[in-house]
């Protein structure tokens, strides 16, 4: 084999290899903020990140908002999440199929509001989303809802 094989053979096992990385890390990504107002934040390993447009949520997650903070989140089921101020949204269990839109979806509200638009996952299995809140475990079975925990 040549030199210049060797390279380009080197060159595009490299290039599939990271290929492969970027899209096993996308498969663990739960959603991405749409929209910020005001004060907003993400709880990640003990670690509070500002909420940015663009920023990747995580199975685990939790989302924070202020008393003037709004956050807009897509699921990757196209599942719409919007929290009102003064909310905590924990992300308990996500998982989702693009393929068979199977899933399941785990979230608990322990303060403020949480508006819903359910997405690929509920259509295909109804009962795949769960909202747990201080006194009620809500079983999504529609294709929207609004929850308020005070």
């Amino acid at each position: 084999m040549s030199r210049s094989s060797v390279l380009a053979t080197r060159w595009l096992a490299t290039l599939i290899l990271t290929i492969f990385a970027s899209v096993a890390l996308a498969a663990g990504d739960a959603g991405q903020v749409k929209t910020v107002k005001g004060a907003a934040s993400v709880l990640r390993n003990g670690n509070e990140l500002p909420a940015t447009a663009g920023m990747m949520i995580l199975e685990s997650d939790t989302l924070v908002t202020g008393v003037d903070g709004s956050l807009g989140v897509t699921m990757a089921d196209n599942c719409l999440l919007s929290l009102g101020p003064n909310s905590r949204l924990a992300i308990d269990q996500y998982s989702f199929d693009s393929t068979t839109h199977a899933g399941k979806f785990d979230a608990s509200l322990a303060k403020g509001s949480l508006a819903v638009v359910s997405g690929k996952m509920v259509k295909q299995s109804p009962d795949a989303m769960r909202v747990h809140t201080p006194a009620t475990v809500m079983a999504v079975r529609g294709t929207d809802f609004v929850v308020k925990v005070d």
